[in-house]
């Protein structure tokens, strides 16, 4: 037979080299195995100097609602610009807009977002409380006066909200006043328990006293007036009964 063409000879030893690298290797063979698996197996993840794992950063639109409800308590509405805003929440203007529509759009959300915390705690506080009707509303004043020995106590940011702006815009009233319906839906609750004779009225009464006590607090940054107040409520409680 004759020399085999140098090409065929070529193609012959490539087909050679392709077989030993694609042939799976011998069940016995662990060394094989081992080296195989390992080059599948994915390199382990570096784990973060000192071992700390990261918080994830709240949501621009959450961050944007806790910077301007502390701003707005602190300094006012009128008196915080934007700018002041974004810069506190580490956002940016555009975040503001898309989320809220325009800074008033951000002010009522923040009164709905600070309603809605001051109501559970509140209302929540006054259910826990253990003893009759009566104490449960004498009990309101106590939380009340918890609330103004507190650093961040900037008076209720609802009548600070109506005081600043124009008195024939409706749009702040209204939110307002659905605040103040559903806590004087509680207090009407527990005024009807407490008396049968004109329990509307005592209600409305025990409103203003925490209306009054509120405001006092605020100028005075007196957490006493919450006592005084709590003291008027138990006389009102007694004289309807």
């Amino acid at each position: 037979m004759g020399k085999t063409p140098l090409m065929f000879q070529a193609l012959l030893y490539s087909a050679w080299q392709q077989r030993i690298r694609i042939m799976p290797a011998p069940s016995g063979d662990k060394t094989s195995l081992a080296r195989s698996a390992a080059r599948r197996k994915p390199a382990p993840k570096r784990k973060k100097p000192g071992g700390k794992v990261r918080t994830p950063r709240p949501a621009a639109r959450e961050r944007l609602l806790t910077a301007a409800s502390d701003l707005f308590c602190r300094y006012g509405i009128n008196a915080t610009g934007v700018d002041a805003i974004v810069q506190s929440a580490g956002a940016a203007k555009a975040t503001l807009y898309s989320a809220f529509g325009s800074k008033e759009g951000l002010v009522e959300s923040v009164l709905e977002a600070e309603g809605k915390a001051w109501r559970d705690w509140f209302i929540t506080g006054i259910d826990e409380h253990a003893g009759a009707s009566a104490d449960k509303l004498a009990h309101a004043f106590t939380l009340l006066e918890d609330w103004f020995a507190r650093d961040r106590f900037f008076g209720c940011p609802f009548i600070n909200a109506v005081g600043e702006f124009d008195k024939h815009d409706e749009r702040f009233r209204r939110v307002a006043l659905r605040h103040k319906s559903i806590v004087m839906g509680k207090i009407i609750e527990l005024a009807r328990a407490t008396s049968k004779h004109a329990p509307e009225q005592l209600a409305h009464s025990i409103g203003l006293l925490i209306d009054g006590a509120i405001v006092t607090a605020m100028v005075t940054r007196d957490p006493a007036a919450a006592r005084y107040a709590r003291e008027a409520a138990i006389r009102l409680c007694a004289s309807r009964n």
